[in-house]
C-alpha cells in the first residue's frame, strides 16, 4: 500500500506544480492533471520540476522490490513512467505526439488500422440491413436510420434520465450496487465536450449544442453513469475508504496510463449490462466505434502528418457519417496541450476492455467485474490479467 500512497502524493504534487503555471478561465485548464480525487491526498510539495522528476525516478526504482504482486508491479511501473513523461512535458520539454501516446497514455502510437474500420462498417451494414435500411448506400442508410431515432431537443434530458434509470437497475444486478447514488442530467452550452460526468457535484453535463439519437443517449447513460464513470468512481471511493484499494486508485489522472481503462470500461457499458437488445444496439455500438477510431486518425493527421484541424475534420467527416461542422466540434481536445492525445484513450480503452471481455467469457461474472473495477489497469496489464 505504501507505493500506492507515495504515487498518489507525488502525482498530487505534480498536479499542484502544473496548475501553478496555468492561466485562469479555460474549462479544461481548470481541471488540472487530476480532475477528480475520491479521497484526500496530501500532495508532495515540489519547489521545481527537477525536484519532482527526482521523486518520480526514486519511486520508479523502488517498484520491482516493493510491489505486492505482478499486477501491481506492472500498473505502478506504467503509471510512474507515464507521470515521468507528463512531468517532462510540463517542465517545458517538447514531446512528439507519438511519444506521448506511447509514454503517457501507454497505447500503440499509430493510426487505427483500416481492418478495424472495415469490421465496424460490416457490422453496421448487417445491422442496418436487419433494421430494413437497404438502399445499397451505407451513408444514405445511416442518415435515414439516425433521422428515425433522433430525439427532439426538449426531450433529450428526460429521455436520458429514463435510460439512466434502466441502466441503474441493470447495474445493480449485473455489475455493482452503489445504492441510490445518481448523477442528474443537466444542459450546458459552449463546452469542448458532448457530455461530462461531474462526480463531485453529481451532475451529468450534456451539451445541447449537439443533437442526439436514442443510440447516443443509451451510450451516454451507460458511459457517464451506470456502469461507467459514476459506478467506477463510487466503487473506487468505497474501496479506498475501506482500505481495500491503495490510495493511487483514488485519483483520475488526465492523459495518463490510467485513462484508457477509465474510458474503456465506460465505453463497454452496454455490453457490461447485457443490454444489446437487437440490431439497433449493434448499429449504435458499431457507429460509435467508427467515429471514435476516426477521431484518433484525425488527431494523428494533425500532429504527425501536419494537417490542420479543419483539414482533418474535412477528411474524416464523410467516413464518420457526420457533417464537417460536427466532426470539427468533436475534435476540440486537439487544441488543448494536455488533452491533445486523449481521443486515443477512448478507442484504445474500448478495444482493450472489449478484448478482455471476449477472453474471459468463461469466467465468473463477479471475477470479471472485480478485475475491471477493483484493480487499476492499463491496456497491457488488463491483457495480462486475461492471459
Amino acid at each position: 500500500m505504501k507505493l500506492g500512497r507515495d504515487l498518489a502524493e507525488i502525482t498530487a504534487g505534480v498536479d499542484l506544480l502544473y496548475r501553478a503555471g496555468l492561466s485562469d478561465g479555460d474549462v479544461l485548464d481548470a481541471e488540472g492533471l487530476i480532475p477528480v480525487a475520491v479521497a484526500p491526498v496530501s500532495p508532495r510539495r515540489f519547489r521545481d520540476w527537477p525536484e519532482a522528476e527526482a521523486a518520480i525516478s526514486a519511486l520508479l526504482a523502488r517498484i520491482p522490490g516493493e510491489a505486492e504482486n505482478a499486477q501491481r508491479e506492472g500498473w505502478l511501473t506504467e503509471m510512474t513512467l507515464s507521470l515521468a513523461s507528463l512531468a517532462r512535458m510540463f517542465s517545458g520539454r517538447k514531446l512528439g505526439f507519438a511519444e506521448r501516446l506511447r509514454d503517457q497514455l501507454r497505447v500503440t502510437p499509430a493510426p487505427i488500422p483500416a481492418a478495424f474500420l472495415d469490421g465496424y462498417r460490416a457490422e453496421l451494414r448487417d445491422a442496418l440491413d436487419d433494421l430494413g435500411y437497404r438502399s445499397g448506400d451505407l451513408s444514405t442508410d445511416v442518415a435515414a436510420w439516425e433521422e428515425s431515432i433522433a430525439v427532439p431537443s426538449e426531450e433529450v434530458l428526460p429521455r436520458l434520465s429514463s435510460l439512466q434509470r434502466e441502466a441503474q437497475a441493470r447495474s445493480r444486478r449485473l455489475v455493482f450496487d452503489i445504492g441510490d447514488d445518481w448523477i442528474s442530467p443537466e444542459a450546458v452550452y459552449d463546452k469542448p465536450y458532448a457530455a461530462y460526468c461531474d462526480y463531485p457535484g453529481r451532475h451529468l453535463w450534456l451539451n445541447l449544442e449537439f443533437s442526439y439519437t436514442l443510440a447516443d443517449l443509451k451510450h451516454l447513460a451507460t458511459h457517464e453513469a451506470f456502469p461507467g464513470h459514476l459506478v467506477h468512481l463510487a466503487r473506487r471511493e468505497a474501496l479506498v475508504a475501506r482500505g481495500e484499494m491503495p490510495l493511487d486508485g483514488a485519483q483520475v489522472v488526465t492523459n495518463s496510463a490510467s485513462s484508457a481503462l477509465f474510458e474503456g470500461i465506460a465505453d463497454n457499458g452496454i455490453e457490461l449490462l447485457d443490454w444489446i437488445d437487437g440490431p439497433a444496439d449493434v448499429a449504435g455500438i458499431a457507429l460509435q466505434r467508427i467515429r471514435s477510431a476516426l477521431r484518433c486518425n484525425a488527431a494523428w493527421m494533425v500532429f504527425e502528418e501536419g494537417a490542420s484541424i479543419d483539414e482533418a475534420a474535412a477528411a474524416t467527416a464523410a467516413p464518420s457519417f457526420q457533417s464537417t461542422k460536427v466532426t470539427r466540434r468533436r475534435l476540440a481536445f486537439l487544441s488543448h496541450e494536455l488533452r491533445a492525445p486523449f481521443l486515443f484513450a477512448y478507442w484504445c480503452g474500448d478495444h482493450a476492455v472489449h478484448e478482455f471481455l471476449k477472453a474471459t467469457r468463461d469466467w465468473d461474472r463477479e471475477a470479471v467485474m472485480r478485475t475491471l473495477y477493483d484493480e487499476m489497469h492499463t491496456p497491457t496489464t488488463l491483457a495480462a490479467a486475461a492471459a
